[in-house]
């Protein structure tokens, strides 16, 4: 009896100290755990702090990039490589199926949070002709003779030309409507697809709407960009046409012309933007997703 009895003391002094022992190691592994995640928060907050204490122009340019292991690194964007910024959109968007539209919920999130409204424009047309004269007859045929008379006649014939205009010598030109009294309206935000005939005036409306048609057209109606007239301000800084047609420079690889051509087109009004979203989310105490942040910065400094 005396034996059993010490037997199962023995084996409940083992037990609790087995389940004491296992206790112990998880709850020092959560400690362990939850300490190394308090720290790289307190360490993130305190790269954040040191952040928003630079000028707005310097802040502009730092941010908080995530390694490989997890460490945390403050940066200037500008010295970011291809390695990371491979690494960062691979973080951001993994699969474009599926993380693309997250992705943009993110910006769009994060600009809303902080009530920063985005610049649209409005364009409408009203009443829109646009008229063209060209040679009939004979006189329109595509020969050198036509070609060379034609010139001449501009050149050399205004005085004719004027007569001609006051009906006092019969003119060659007829005038032929490309457009009559088109309206509508191009909403922001929303992708507006044209669709007509060939020669039913696609690319003149097209041109009409970008403040880009010859001087040699007449144009009666009213185009307006928010309510302001084309005269008011400068419609290429504002929109572009885009023909069928582009010409390349064949040395150049595809990257190289996209990165030439973002260089040419400028940061606009995207860096006015990006530091008013940070001066409010400083305001706020809002602490930005650190890859989203960068992403946003390089493409608006860069």
């Amino acid at each position: 009896m005396e034996g059993e009895e010490l037997y199962r003391v023995g084996s409940a002094r083992v037990g609790s100290a087995r389940i004491s022992s296992s206790n112990i190691w998880r709850n020092s592994g959560r400690e362990f755990f939850s300490r190394s995640s308090f720290e790289e928060d307190d360490e993130e907050a305190l790269k954040w702090a040191a952040i928003e204490k630079l000028p707005t122009r310097v802040r502009l340019e730092r941010g908080i990039l995530t390694e490989e292991k997890g460490l945390l690194t403050e940066i200037n964007i500008k010295n970011l490589g291809l390695i990371e910024k491979k690494n960062l959109l691979d973080r951001l968007v993994r699969i474009a199926e599926e993380d693309n539209e997250k992705f943009l919920l993110k910006l769009k999130q994060r600009i809303d949070r902080v009530g920063v409204r985005l610049p649209t424009i409005e364009v409408r047309f009203e009443h829109l002709n646009v008229d063209a004269e060209a040679y009939v007859g004979g006189r329109a045929l595509p020969t050198i003779v036509n070609f060379l008379v034609n010139i001449l006649g501009v050149v050399l014939l205004t005085p004719l030309g004027s007569l001609s205009f006051l009906h006092l010598l019969p003119s060659r030109k007829k005038s032929f409507p490309i457009l009559h009294d088109v309206s509508g309206i191009v909403k922001p935000g929303r992708m507006t697809l044209l669709l007509g005939p060939p020669s039913s005036g696609k690319t003149t409306l097209l041109l009409a709407l970008a403040g880009k048609l010859g001087s040699d057209l007449q144009v009666s109606g009213r185009v307006t960009y928010n309510g302001h007239e084309m005269s008011e301000f400068v419609p290429q800084r504002t929109s572009a046409y885009i023909s069928q047609y582009d010409l390349h420079i064949g040395e150049m690889t595809v990257r190289e012309t996209l990165a030439f051509s973002a260089r040419c087109q400028g940061v606009g009004a995207n860096y006015e933007m990006l530091a008013e979203l940070s001066r409010r989310e400083k305001e706020a105490n809002i602490k930005p997703d650190p890859d989203l942040d960068i992403y946003m910065k390089v493409a608006r400094v860069n």
